[in-house]
């Protein structure tokens, strides 16, 4: 798959980010609040997993949470293990998402 295969988007009706591929959606489950944006399930179907759309999701959320100035509480397990490994992305956390990435997985 390359990138050009993958679309991915904000669908705000359904607070989620999603990305198609293969006629398949995979998407990120979010909360939009003042100031936070909380992102509470990931899921991409079973035979997609492995091919980085988890990531392009995160990545988009991410983006979308840089764009509009919120700070991110990564609910999902997920994006959890995603800002543990990216230090560049730990900048969109606040107190309560630092105290989330403290906790054991």
């Amino acid at each position: 798959m390359n990138d050009d295969d993958l679309q991915v988007r904000d669908n705000p009706a359904a607070s989620r980010i999603e990305a198609t591929v293969e006629g398949q959606t995979g998407y990120a489950e979010y909360q939009l609040n003042p100031g936070t944006i909380t992102f509470t399930h990931t899921r991409v179907p079973e035979n997609l997993r492995g091919r980085g759309i988890g990531t392009r999701l995160i990545e988009t959320g991410l983006a979308l949470a840089r764009a509009r100035g919120l700070e991110v509480l990564p609910v999902c397990p997920f994006f959890r293990a995603y800002m543990r490994t990216h230090a560049d992305s730990q900048a969109l956390l606040g107190a309560a998402g630092r105290r989330l990435l403290a906790q054991p997985s």
